[in-house]
């Protein structure tokens, strides 16, 4: 853990995470997966979360001479996993079959996110270009994320190309974070903010950040896109499939 940061700021971020991790299992219920699944399902996501944990505490991530890099095995289980619910038939099931206002609103999340990061740059263990002060704008994305689901899924007063274009938009806001994120980090091929580098995010409990909040993040905006491209393309998508994604009333 890192050292001299006030607890307050560790213990937001750990609650964020767990306020992240009860919105998305949230959503999966609402789905309609079967118990069992759920479970294993829940357990996945726990022990994942623990595993991480461990390793930060252990130090594991901080050396970023490794070879390969040490940050693929933080990145790339959850990448992995995405690719394969949607390259698979059973996981585009599952995707297709996911609310996507309870969805949506998990992107609240990002404002304390947000907050978090900018407490972690005035105490000097991120930049400012991974702040709202600096590049990153992802906290208009938790600002707008419950105004969305709620006006433009649970009651329709937005239209589907509306709600499209927010979904576009954010997950450009996402991709642009992570970019600057990676690029200021102690890494051979570090890019920016050689002055004060991203070293919080190597640290627990702030690890959590790269390796489940923005790949949740990541894939309630796919699979709002997939789910929206369906609903405009098919119209004899049925009634029930689309009461279930919030499409419909």
């Amino acid at each position: 853990m890192l050292q001299n940061l006030p607890l307050f700021i560790p213990v937001v971020f750990a609650l964020t995470t767990l306020v992240t991790l009860v919105f998305f299992l949230s959503a999966v219920r609402k789905s309609g997966v079967s118990a069992s699944a759920f479970s294993y399902i829940t357990a996945g996501l726990l022990v994942w979360l623990a595993i991480k944990a461990a390793l930060a505490f252990t130090d594991f991530f901080k050396d970023t001479t490794a070879v390969p890099p040490r940050l693929i095995f933080a990145v790339g289980p959850p990448l992995l996993t995405i690719l394969l619910l949607f390259v698979t038939r059973r996981g585009r099931s599952f995707v297709d079959q996911l609310p996507l206002s309870a969805l949506t609103y998990t992107n609240f999340v990002r404002v304390p996110v947000e907050l978090v990061l900018y407490w972690l740059f005035l105490h000097k263990t991120i930049p400012e270009l991974m702040t709202f002060t600096g590049r990153n704008f992802d906290i208009l994305v938790g600002i707008t994320a419950p105004l969305v689901a709620y006006l433009g899924l649970t009651n329709q007063y937005l239209s589907k190309r509306i709600v499209m274009v927010w979904n576009v938009l954010s997950l450009g806001l996402l991709l642009n974070i992570v970019f600057h994120g990676i690029l200021s980090a102690t890494t051979p091929f570090q890019q920016f903010a050689f002055d004060q580098p991203n070293i919080a995010l190597l640290h627990f409990p702030f690890i959590w950040l790269p390796t489940f909040i923005v790949p949740v993040a990541l894939l309630t905006h796919l699979v709002s896109i997939r789910q929206l491209i369906k609903a405009t393309a098919s119209p004899t998508v049925s009634n029930k499939t689309a009461i279930k994604a919030g499409l419909i009333s």
